[in-house]
This record gives structure tokens, C-alpha cells and sequence, in this order.
């Protein structure tokens, strides 16, 4: 049984482990395996071939993360897929899906070599959703991904990957420092976006951010307020738009698209003009802000730039920290 499946010459240049690898995958595009079916264990390929338990759990690893062999505790490995084509699967876990993820996401699918499968998950800022979609998925992936948004407490979690595998993206976290990242430094982004519209800022009396807290990086709120304070500019800080008076003279700083629209429609029925009785920066560039109301202002990080990196990092096994540029985007709202 175990020399029908795997084959391994001595004589041969390429590594033992990569004969076990490469013979599974010749067994089944021959036919010999099928998905569904038992290959022989690691103590039989160790013991028939004379080799080490360490040599065969290497390749036996390899095929998990490429999806082609999946594990039962206490009853072995079995061919989980016949996609013998797929060399690498990444696993991407963001928080949430929106119109700046996508990009990202299309960016990186775009940059990554066409032998490569990418599984999305979305955590959606719960601990526990995070902690099941990681223990569900150890050892099953080339390389994981991990957007950690606001979560604190998740090193345990993260732990269980194999360092050299995990990639953090979006954010630096402290208890994650170490680990290969590509982030946006929110409080700085913040500070040269609004530095760079500084002459038309000066047009309005008072700047207003929109800051809900919660999901929102809170280096929103310290860039906006460190800007405010070094130029001498008037400033409040809100939770939300909605219910709140808006004023001729004043601009508002908008991280939420949903604080976004309801400003929109409020000075539309006012019959007030963006970029002339109030200002508008959004906070993220997508291309309906193109057009919205003549065109809105925005301070983003180049999504597309991020997804790019993020496959070279991937492609290339990259370490280090990359801050993602960031720049400020002049439109008529403002």
C-alpha cells in the first residue's frame, strides 16, 4: 500500500520530503487516490522508507496547507482535495467587507501568483467569532493574513499559527509585535491629510469631527485634535451627525459613510452648497465619493497600493513593517 502511493529513490537529487509531497500528487492525478481516501500513515512512510517521523509530518504539513490533505484525530490523513494545481492557499481574516476592503482584497487576488487559492473570512470585530475562525483553520494554509481591527486579548489565538506564516495588515497592535505588518498609521494620516487642505480649512470657523469610537481607530480622534490645537483652530468632537444642528461655517471630518450621507441629504434640503456653506472631508477614497455631490473630499490610505504590498510580502515570505501611503484628495465639498 505504501509504495503504490509513495515513491522515494535515494539516488534522487530532491529531497525526501519533497518525493512524499510530489508522490502524492502524482497519485492522484493517476488515479491511484481519490478524495475521500486514506494514504498511509506517517509511522508507515517513516518505517518503510526508513526515514524520520519529522521528515514525513514536514511534507504531510505542506499538503495540509495546500488543501490536498486534510487529518481526523485518531483515525489519520485522507485526500481532502484532487486541486492538485493550487501550490499555495492564503487566508485572508479582515473584519468587514466594504468598498475599501474589496479593493484591497481585488488588489491582492490581482498581484498573487495564478497557482494560489485565497479563502476570505470576516470576524466582524468579535473576539469569539475570531477565535473559532483561527482554531477551525490551523495548519490548513500557506500564510494567514489578519486584519485585528480594534480586538485586544487575541495573541493566544494568533499563537496557534506558525509565526513565520501569520502577516498582520491595517493596524499595528503592541501584544502582535514581531509579526510581518503593513499598516496605516492613523494619527498621522490624519494630521497630513487635514495639513495638506490647510488654506481651504481656514475658509470655515469651526472644524467638527464625527467620531463614533467603537470600531473607528481612535488615531482619528488624536491626529484631528493634535491639528486643531497646533493650528488654533475651533473644534468640537461629535458621536454622530444625525440629531445633532449643523452650522453654515463649519466643516465636518466624516470617518463614517453613514455620517457621510445623512450630512448630504440634510444640507440638500436645506438647499446648501458643499464646499460653500459647509465643508466636507470623508475619511476612505472610493469612486462613488467622485461624483457624490459634485465630488467629496477625502483623506485615504491607497487601498490598492496595500493589497499589492500584501501579495509581495506573502510572495516573497517578506518581514519588517510598511507603512501604507496615505493622501489627501481635493474636491468641490471642500
Amino acid at each position: 500500500m505504501v509504495k503504490k502511493i509513495i515513491k522515494i529513490s535515494a539516488a534522487h537529487t530532491q529531497a525526501k520530503y519533497r518525493q512524499i509531497i510530489q508522490s502524492v500528487i502524482n497519485s492522484i492525478a493517476d488515479g491511484v487516490i481519490k478524495k475521500g481516501d486514506k494514504v498511509p500513515s506517517i509511522n508507515e512512510i517513516a518505517n518503510e522508507y526508513n526515514l524520520s517521523r519529522d521528515t514525513v509530518m514536514l511534507a504531510f504539513n505542506e499538503l495540509k496547507a495546500r488543501g490536498i490533505l486534510g487529518a481526523v484525530p485518531g483515525k489519520g490523513y485522507f485526500v481532502e482535495s484532487d486541486n492538485i494545481g493550487i501550490e499555495k492557499r492564503v487566508l485572508l481574516l479582515f473584519d468587514e467587507l466594504n468598498t475599501f476592503k474589496e479593493e484591497l482584497y481585488n488588489s491582492f487576488l490581482e498581484s498573487m501568483s495564478s497557482d494560489t487559492q485565497v479563502d476570505i473570512y470576516f470576524h466582524h470585530f468579535d473576539i469569539h467569532v475570531f477565535s473559532s475562525l483561527i482554531k477551525e483553520r490551523v495548519g490548513k494554509y500557506s500564510a494567514y493574513v489578519i486584519m485585528p481591527a480594534n480586538l485586544s486579548g487575541i495573541l493566544p489565538m494568533v499563537q496557534l499559527l506558525p509565526q513565520d506564516k501569520v502577516y498582520i495588515l491595517d493596524r499595528k497592535v503592541d501584544e502582535l509585535v514581531g509579526y510581518p505588518v503593513i499598516y496605516q498609521s492613523f494619527d498621522e494620516d490624519m494630521y497630513n491629510g487635514l495639513n495638506a487642505g490647510y488654506e481651504l480649512l481656514t475658509k470655515y470657523h469651526k472644524m467638527i469631527l464625527a467620531y463614533p469610537g467603537g470600531k473607528e481607530p481612535e488615531g482619528f480622534l488624536i491626529g484631528f485634535k493634535r491639528f486643531c490645537e497646533d493650528k488654533n483652530l475651533d473644534y468640537d468632537v461629535y458621536d454622530q451627525i444625525k440629531g445633532r444642528p449643523i452650522k453654515k461655517g463649519e466643516v465636518y471630518i466624516l470617518p463614517s459613510d453613514r455620517n457621510l450621507i445623512n450630512l448630504v441629504k440634510r444640507c440638500w434640503e436645506k438647499g446648501w452648497k458643499l464646499g460653500e456653506d459647509v465643508g466636507v472631508i470623508s475619511i476612505n477614497e472610493s469612486a462613488l465619493k467622485e461624483v457624490v455631490a459634485n465630488g467629496i473630499s477625502t483623506i485615504s490610505t491607497d487601498f490598492k497600493q496595500m493589497g499589492k504590498t500584501l501579495a509581495d510580502f506573502v510572495e516573497n515570505k517578506k518581514t519588517g513593517e510598511v507603512k501604507n501611503i496615505s493622501k489627501f484628495t481635493q474636491r468641490n465639498s471642500l
